[in-house]
């Protein structure tokens, strides 16, 4: 169901049950007022005839009955007078009606009461006890309220027909009320389907006001910035590893095509292979690295447990002394914090030594002594490795495109690199609840700190 009916359907239900209640309310006590009205009827003329009867004892029975066989404003009235142990005195009932019946347990209950209020068939009536010095009697009042019955019922007809009328508006009115309030939705609907892939520059109208329809026709706009960069970025990642990949690929086609042009000697196809073992080594690397970015593009399938950072670094100066005897990395530790929680954090350690390692690694590859100090402090739950070389300055404007894959700074040179190691260390560290900085400049060198939480603040 749309919502336009959805809201046309709750909106129509919730009018005609407060309508129905107003109704009903109304009948109800246009219905009890009826009642009273007519009770102070009956009682007007039962208080008539008991002082008339307490005034003329027995002798005004005759005049009793002329007044009433003459008529009265009782319509299908009855009249009884009874003593108090129920013996019937005086009766009279109107042509039509039916007769006047009273148990004892009314009589009882008026002598006990002064007046009791009683419906008798379809009438109703008074049950009205009087003492006198003469005598003690009751007498017994009913009629029919034929003008007040027909009121009520004129009025239930009214507020019946009132209330279809008001239903069948109610859902007009809403049906048209909600078509102008979900106009705008519905816009946003035609101008979203009127979006592809190919094209996301088209942009929602939100309009000037602040209502959530316009909320989230910017919420949208802003998820259409985010999916144009995405893709601008997948597009850019895609020529770049495809101009990567086919940079070794052509020069081992070349080489190979060189070497079958002719004979030649164990030691020139021992270079060829060499060379095209270097290309090979080459692609191998860049595939490894495109793997492990699409592995920290999900945190799902990422195993995630306790993990030492300190362990990490030492692992990692190690290794990265190994890749060339010119490369000296200097690892210092700060002050330890006296829980152990705070020197671990909560991820995944071989992710974690990778982007640890392709950081350090650069220090000394782009270093002018091929060193790498890093650091590791402590502070607030918070772990901090920092890692300092004193290469070139990254320019201001450089420092942020840094992170984007296939990135290769101004000062790279000819040094060979692929432009992914920071930007997967980057995604790393995301993983891990961190963040990453960078510095650069004369004096103090370039300096990228890691800031991660420790498992502390998890627990």
């Amino acid at each position: 169901m749309k919502i336009r009916y959805k809201i046309m359907l709750l909106f129509t239900l919730l009018v005609t049950a407060i309508i129905s209640l107003l109704t009903w309310g109304v009948y109800y006590f246009s219905s009890l007022e009826r009642v009273q009205v007519f009770n102070k009827r009956l009682r007007s003329r039962a208080t008539y005839n008991s002082q008339f009867y307490a005034l003329m004892g027995d002798s005004a029975f005759d005049f009793m009955r002329r007044m009433d066989t003459t008529g009265g404003l009782l319509p299908s009235r009855s009249l009884g007078i009874y003593t108090d142990g129920g013996k019937i005195l005086y009766k009279y009932d109107a042509p039509g009606s039916l007769p006047l019946t009273v148990t004892p347990d009314i009589l009882q209950e008026a002598k006990e009461k002064g007046e009791k209020y009683f419906s008798l068939d379809e009438r109703e009536a008074i049950a009205l006890h009087r003492e006198t010095k003469q005598r003690d009697f009751i007498i017994v009042v009913a009629g029919f309220d034929e003008d007040g019955r027909e009121r009520v019922g004129t009025l239930n007809e009214i507020l019946l027909l009132s209330l279809v009328v008001g239903v069948c508006l109610t859902a007009l009115v809403s049906y048209l009320f909600t078509g102008q309030l979900l106009r705008p939705l519905t816009q946003i609907i035609r101008e979203v389907k009127e979006i592809s892939s190919y094209d996301l520059s088209q942009r929602l109208r939100a309009g000037a006001g602040q209502d959530e329809l316009s909320q989230l026709a910017n919420t949208f706009n802003e998820l259409l910035e985010r999916l144009q960069e995405s893709f601008a970025i997948q597009r850019r990642f895609i020529s770049n590893a495809s101009h990567e990949l086919s940079t070794p690929l052509t020069s081992v086609s070349s080489q190979v095509e060189v070497a079958l042009q002719k004979e030649r000697n164990a030691e020139e196809y021992k270079q060829v292979l060499s060379s095209v073992q270097e290309d090979v080594q080459q692609m191998r690397q860049l595939t490894k690295s495109l793997l492990e970015i699409a592995k920290t593009g999900s945190q799902g399938g990422i195993e995630l447990n306790e993990v030492r950072v300190d362990e990490v670094l030492l692992k990692v100066t190690a290794d990265v002394k190994r890749l060339s005897p010119e490369y000296k990395v200097e690892l210092n530790f700060g002050e330890f914090p006296e829980e152990e929680k705070d020197c671990v954090v909560f991820g995944n350690s071989e992710l974690l030594y990778i982007a640890i390692k392709n950081i350090v690694e650069n220090g000394c590859k782009y270093s002018s002594d091929k060193t790498s100090v890093v650091d590791l402090s402590f502070s607030a739950h918070k772990l901090f490795v920092e890692v300092v070389n004193q290469g070139d300055v990254i320019a201001a404007e450089e420092i942020q495109q840094i992170f984007q894959p296939f990135y290769r700074g101004s000062g790279t040179g000819s040094t060979r690199g692929f432009g992914l190691g920071l930007a997967l260390a980057q995604r790393i560290i995301a993983l891990h609840k961190g963040f990453i900085q960078v510095r650069s400049d004369m004096d103090t060198g370039t300096n990228f700190t890691i800031e991660m939480p420790s498992i502390k603040i998890f627990n």
